[in-house]
């Protein structure tokens, strides 16, 4: 890119720095993506100057006839995306998005079921040491232990021994289809609202990849940057019904003004999600990934639940003789980024888990294919086999550098 305005030597260089190891580099944590160039623009907007507390033709400034416009155009397009009947564009995060939610539905102390995070669920479904956790009274469901799938008649029981007022469905680490109407059945049973996170899977579920739950659940929130190629930010959708109380549990209930410079990027991303050339990335997108799976697999790795339905996989790095921690540092001294995870009931600590989580969203962004998930699982498994060799770590960071150089980042 261009820095035509920045001054601040120091900044600057720290930001082409980073410009390069993302060039340079593969990327492979499953919640970052690439953005287009109109989406960085429309981030870097005089929006930024603009305070706009309240909503549109409700605001408590003045000067607020174009950030109107801007932001209804993000409400239809996210509408007509997820065949949504009320979303709010304007939730800063997504863990600030899931807040406002329970915020929305719930007491301080109400019972609510989530999947418990070591299991593939997110630190804000309920783990203890998050504010979900402290405020409410969350119960958690797990994994099978021998499938890796979530046993929804686990989650059955669960429900009716505990009958919580709220049941959330979602995830950050696991790698299969969500059974949507299953939950929503347990849940009526119960008498439990339903809350799905779709903020991993949600450019998938918007190019008809995966099944939508928004027709199906009483509120569903998601960031939009991970799949959906947007800004960092987050929406919440919801039913027509609870339409003022989730308005006004995100505002006045839990955040001042909007960042309409944001909310303007969602709005480009959304009309970038609705054009076909979209749908051909999320499809590619689950390819890779299953690509890169089934790689591991044939390698001997263990891949939790040994596959995956969308972007994402937990391999169990312990199957190779290294922990999840051990593998993210020594694969970024070959220019592959990744994360730790846990995997299910880890008898490892959670800062140095057995697992990694490996993604595709971004990778296929650059226009990398099955044939280049291949390359990648080698590459891995050639770190892993010579960990203490520094002369082919380097052989291997400069194939690395290679291929991606002949794929180059949108937008820079």
């Amino acid at each position: 890119m261009n820095y035509n305005f920045l001054k601040d030597q120091e900044i600057l260089k720290g930001i082409k720095d980073e410009e390069q190891r993302q060039s340079e580099g593969m990327e492979l944590i499953a919640s970052e993506n690439y953005v287009s160039a109109a989406v960085l623009e429309a981030m870097a907007s005089v929006l930024n100057n603009k305070y706009s507390e309240g909503y549109p033709g409700h605001r408590y400034y003045g000067g607020q006839e174009f950030t109107d416009v801007i932001e209804n155009i993000a409400v239809e397009r996210a509408k007509k995306l997820f065949n949504a009947e009320h979303v709010n564009v304007q939730p800063l995060s997504g863990s600030p998005a899931n807040a406002a939610v329970y915020f929305a539905f719930l007491k301080p102390g109400d019972k609510v079921l989530g999947l418990k995070l070591d299991h593939g669920g997110h630190l804000s479904h309920g783990h203890p040491v998050n504010f979900s956790g402290m405020l409410y009274d969350f119960v958690q469901y797990e994994v099978d232990p021998e499938t890796g799938f979530i046993d929804m008649e686990k989650v059955r029981e669960i429900a009716i021994r505990e009958k919580p007022k709220m049941i959330v469905a979602g995830f950050s680490a696991y790698s299969r289809e969500i059974e949507w109407e299953h939950f929503k059945d347990i849940a009526d049973k119960v008498g439990a609202f339903t809350f799905a996170d779709i903020a991993h899977p949600a450019g998938l579920i918007a190019a008809g990849e995966l099944t939508n739950p928004v027709p199906i659940f009483d509120v569903v929130s998601t960031t939009t940057h991970k799949t959906l190629r947007g800004p960092r930010g987050a929406i919440i959708m919801c039913k027509e019904k609870f339409a003022k109380q989730i308005d006004k549990a995100v505002f006045p209930g839990i955040q001042g003004g909007p960042h309409e410079h944001i909310i303007a990027a969602k709005a480009v991303a959304f009309g970038e999600n609705l054009k076909p050339e979209f749908k051909v990335y999320a499809k590619q997108v689950i390819k890779n990934a299953q690509a890169m799976a089934a790689e591991f697999v044939s390698l001997g790795f263990r891949v939790i639940s040994g596959g995956t339905d969308n972007h994402l996989m937990v391999v169990d790095m312990t199957s190779k003789g290294i922990t999840g921690k051990e593998a993210e540092v020594l694969f970024d001294k070959v220019g592959i980024s990744v994360s730790r995870s846990t995997i299910p009931n880890d008898p490892n600590p959670p800062m140095n888990p057995s697992g990694v989580r490996f993604g595709t969203p971004a990778v296929t962004t650059r226009g990398m294919e099955e044939t280049e998930m291949k390359k990648i699982v080698h590459w891995a498994e050639a770190a892993i086999k010579n960990k203490n060799n520094e002369t082919e770590l380097k052989k291997i960071k400069a194939e690395v550098k290679k291929v991606c150089l002949s794929f180059p980042i949108p937008g820079v």
